[in-house]
């Protein structure tokens, strides 16, 4: 059963956190925090289906609200808090020793870049990330890229794209993802848009999609970070 956790950003401020135990067969050892996107908290169906899907899988998984959604707010911080947020629950998720395996971040949109850009700053044993529809610049606007500071993570990354994304095309992205340092894998969705959902005429299932989502990132978790 998932389990809820508090996670104080300082002393007047906090948010909540659910950690999502992984299955007791074939377990990864890895714990994968994830941050949500701009338009939806944690109880968002993606964010719960994500979740549930890892852990499903021996992944263990915590997702959290940033501080805006959790107080009710529609417009997101500033990026100091949202990252000052996120680095509150990797303290928390270490402090609490929860999960027992290795740690990585990530998250759906703007939830990952933070992540990034966190990782990016410097976080001590955070073994990867994992971005699900990372926005690479604004829709329209593709001369505002967010990819500078990825050159400044060392841990391996994942990230997964519809090919309809208006935040970032898969091949807006390749060019970026091959001058990285450190080593990073491109998974395609195709015909996935910025939440990776693909049209009827697509003649797949929007849970098959998922589905081969979820496999992808478990297989990468395993073979990255596995010891």
């Amino acid at each position: 059963m998932p389990e809820k956790i508090a996670v104080e950003i300082n002393p007047d401020q906090g948010v909540r956190a659910t950690f999502y135990p992984a299955a007791k067969r074939d377990q990864a050892g890895v714990t994968l925090i994830l941050g949500h996107g701009a338009g939806a908290g944690q109880t968002s169906g993606f964010m719960v289906s994500l979740a549930t899907g890892l852990a499903a899988r021996g992944i263990e998984a915590v997702t959290f609200n940033f501080l805006y959604t959790e107080q009710g707010r529609r417009v997101p911080d500033p990026n100091s808090k949202l990252e000052a947020c996120y680095r509150a629950v990797i303290e928390t998720v270490r402090h609490r020793k929860i999960g027992r395996g290795r740690l990585a971040i990530g998250g759906k949109s703007m939830g990952g870049r933070i992540a990034s850009q966190v990782a990016a700053g410097g976080v001590p044993d955070v073994a990867g990330l994992v971005f699900l529809g990372y926005p690479l610049h604004p829709p329209g606007k593709k001369d505002q890229l967010r990819a500078k500071h990825l050159s400044d993570i060392e841990a391996p990354m994942l990230f997964v794209q519809g090919s309809r994304d208006a935040f970032g095309t898969p091949d807006e992205l390749r060019p970026i993802i091959i001058k990285l340092k450190a080593p990073a894998d491109l998974y395609v969705v195709a015909g996935g848009d910025h939440s990776l959902k693909v049209l009827k005429s697509a003649g797949v299932t929007q849970e098959d999609i998922y589905k081969a989502v979820l496999d992808r990132i478990d297989q990468w978790l395993r073979a990255t970070f596995t010891i």
